[in-house]
Parts: structure tokens; sequence; C-alpha cells
């Protein structure tokens, strides 16, 4: 019996993964992971701001070709990616905010520019900026670097509201972390009790786990007396990938689909 196209598949697979209370973890840690490691290596290691961006570029644009060549979801592939873009996006924001000069408000302000023309492109040449819809080379690299822009718009945003230097709010970082975790508490009630577009609500959700997971990073590795704890950089990147590796072989991971065009 002849099958029509309709009938022969009934949901696209997309290469991104299910958005699950576990999803949700495993972003905070990354992106915790991604300013102790970006720190050590600019840092820590004394590399600088640019020499870190240029080394996590090459790496994030490899992984990207490698997500793109995929033929289906690969968890570590995928979350190996969404690492690759915290480390970036934290040496760019700190590029941007420390030796360019343009302090934390003007460096968020030219992520978020960045971050809005990504969106705006990418809806008007795909029709839509949904987790569901990363099933082909074009919108795969539209959501690699809308993601971009967003870890590192989520830098910029923590160290502004915790930082007492270049414009900053100084709260301080646990204060800061209250903050946008209030924030993504607000996120998921919309979610829950309200039919606030679903895409919106996943993108808020993203970018503010990016300040929270900056302002915990900065929390675990700044000095005492800049109300951190100290903990080495490495050492809390190192356990934060533990934990980051323990979590994908434990929670589901599997893949968001979506209903094919017609």
């Amino acid at each position: 019996m002849e099958r029509s196209t309709a009938s022969f598949a009934t949901q696209v697979v997309s290469k991104a993964p299910e958005v699950t209370l576990g999803f949700w973890v495993i972003k905070v840690a990354a992106t915790t992971l991604g300013e102790t490691g970006g720190d050590w290596v600019s840092m820590s290691l004394n590399l600088g701001y640019l020499i870190g961006s240029e080394i996590f570029l090459i790496v994030f644009i490899g992984l990207v070709f490698a997500q793109v060549r995929a033929r289906e979801f690969h968890r570590y592939l995928y979350w190996a990616t969404i690492v690759a873009t915290t480390t970036l996006g934290t040496t760019m924001a700190d590029f941007a905010d420390r030796s360019l000069g343009v302090g934390y408000p003007g460096g968020a302000s030219i992520v978020v520019a960045l971050l809005i023309a990504s969106l705006a492109i990418w809806y008007r040449s795909e029709g839509t900026v949904s987790v569901g819809s990363i099933v082909a080379g074009k919108a795969e690299w539209f959501y690699w670097i809308t993601i971009l822009f967003s870890q590192t718009l989520g830098t910029a945003l923590g160290d502004w509201v915790a930082g007492e230097d270049r414009g900053g709010l100084g709260i301080g970082y646990e204060y800061g972390a209250m903050l946008f975790g209030a924030g993504l508490v607000i996120v998921a009630a919309l979610y829950f009790w309200t039919r606030v577009s679903r895409t919106v609500l996943f993108w808020s959700a993203f970018i503010l786990t990016r300040p929270l997971g900056a302002t915990l990073g900065d929390f675990l590795d700044k000095p005492v007396a800049q109300g951190g704890l100290h903990i080495s950089r490495l050492f809390a990147s190192g356990i934060l990938l533990a934990f980051i590796v323990a979590c994908i072989v434990l929670t589901p991971q599997r893949s968001a689909r979506r209903e094919p065009a017609a």
C-alpha cells in the first residue's frame, strides 16, 4: 500500500532536547561552569579575555559544525556545545565590559541589540524561533548563534547587577542569584497558569538562567573580600563538570518533537 508523505512521518524530530526540569538543572550547572571555566582560562591562566574568546570561539564553531552534521540528537554533543557557548559568552562579555571599556551597562546594551537582531533574522527567515524547529542546518545555526548571544547577555547582566565597579549596581552575588532566581519563578508561574507563548517563556528562562549561573559562579570563585567563597576556579569547574555528566546520565534525554510543516 502506498503511503502519503503526511502519513509516512507524523512527527519531526528536533536535534534539541525536550525542555524538562532536568534540562533546566543541567542548563544552570552549565552556565555556572561557563563562568568558572571562562574565568579560569582568561584570568587564572592569564591568557586575557581576547585570547580566551578566540580559543572558545574555535571550540564553539567546531562543535556547532558537528551538531549540524549529526543526523539526530546526541546528548553529550548537545551539552558540550551549550558549555562552549557559556564559556565563550563569559569571555566575550568580559572583553566588552572591561577590555573595550564600555562598562557593564554598555556591554549589556550591545549584546541585547545582537540578541534581538538574531531572533528577528531567525524569525524572518524560518517563521519560528521554537526549539522544535531545530531540524535543519540553517535553523541550527540560528539557534546556536542566538544561544551564544543569550549566554553573553546573561554574563553581562549578572556582572552588572552583582558588581560594584564599571557602572555595576553592586547588590552582591548572593542577592543577584536570588533576584534572577525570582525572575525564573515568575516565568515558571506564567508557564503553568497563563497562556503566554511557550517560545517567549523558553527564551526568557534561557536568558535568566545565564546570569543566575554567572552570579553563582562568581560566588564560588571570587575572593571572600568581594563576597565570594574563593574556591579554586579549576576545582569548581571540575566539580560542576562531574555534576553535569551525572545529570546527563541519570536524566532522561529525549529529542524535542513537533508536527511537520504542511
